[in-house]
């Protein structure tokens, strides 16, 4: 009985993983169809509760209306990033350390230089849409992975968070 316990519970929490994967990359992929702009960090091991502190704490389950809610132009929120933890959206708003090097402001904007930056600084992964190109990029050890579609961005979410377990 144990054991059966275990992997009922093990099949529970993946289909919980799965469900917000594909919270996010259904949001990226909508966001980046309407041209609205977004950023959101996974955490990983690192922990980024003072990135989050900089933001709204919020403490919400994940779901693609949610996140397609806060990055709606004009609204209090999509300015900043929003940050995950597990199945757990736990602050909109944040502000991310930016990377300061000449060639990326020259190519990058705020939310690209962001996402470079707190991937830079911690083994988080950041999925980022542009509203100026409606294009999907994702950052992982501070390299920029751009023009993905929704396919190649779910697979490399699988590839850079898969076991991570909300911890």
């Amino acid at each position: 009985l144990a054991r059966l316990g275990a992997r009922s519970f093990g099949l529970r929490f993946e289909a919980e993983e799965e469900r917000v994967l594909e919270a996010i990359v259904g949001a990226a992929a909508a966001l980046a169809e309407r041209s609205h702009g977004a950023l959101i960090v996974l955490a990983r091991e690192t922990p980024l509760d003072p990135l989050a502190e900089t933001g709204t704490r919020l403490d919400a389950e994940v779901s693609r209306d949610l996140l397609e809610t806060i990055f709606q132009p004009r609204t209090a929120l999509h300015d900043g990033a929003v940050i995950l933890r597990g199945t757990r959206l736990v602050a909109a708003g944040c502000i991310l350390p930016l990377a300061h090097d000449e060639a990326l402001a020259r190519e990058f904007g705020t939310r690209h230089r962001a996402a470079i930056g707190v991937t830079r600084d911690t083994d988080a992964v950041a999925v980022v849409i542009s509203e100026e190109s409606c294009r999907i990029s994702l950052a992982v050890g501070g390299q920029l992975v751009k023009n993905l579609d929704a396919a190649a961005l779910r697979e490399m979410l699988v590839l850079y968070t898969a076991g991570e377990g909300g911890k």
